[in-house]
């Protein structure tokens, strides 16, 4: 499993509003980094302090306190890259249903 981190207060703490884990306390940690690795729809988290994954690094993570379904997770945990919805053959797909006439409505008798 290979495991990223985010160092982003603001970004941690989306992530665990997200999903919802009350048991984990930012303010306990001087310099708070999540580290995560997603597999199989699951997103397995902890959070490390700074200095203690500079000592260790990265690569050498090998465990987690945490996992969680990877669909209660902000977008920017999944691997998955953006699809690119800009195909030019869908141009004309797309006219069409934003010409479409309705007929009027029925008045009441």
């Amino acid at each position: 499993m290979e495991f990223k981190q985010e160092s982003s207060t603001k970004r941690i703490k989306e992530f665990l509003d997200l999903v919802e884990n009350d048991k984990i306390e930012i303010r306990h940690y001087r310099n708070p980094v999540l580290v995560w690795a997603v597999e199989e729809g699951t997103v397995y988290y902890s959070i490390w302090e700074q200095s203690m994954l500079d000592q260790y690094g990265l690569q050498n993570v090998d465990g987690w306190d945490f996992k969680e379904d990877a669909l209660f997770c902000p977008d920017w945990i999944s691997d998955l890259e953006d699809e690119d919805f800009d195909d030019d053959d869908d141009d004309d797909d797309f006219s069409v249903i934003c010409n479409l006439k309705f007929p009027p409505p029925e008045k009441d008798r």
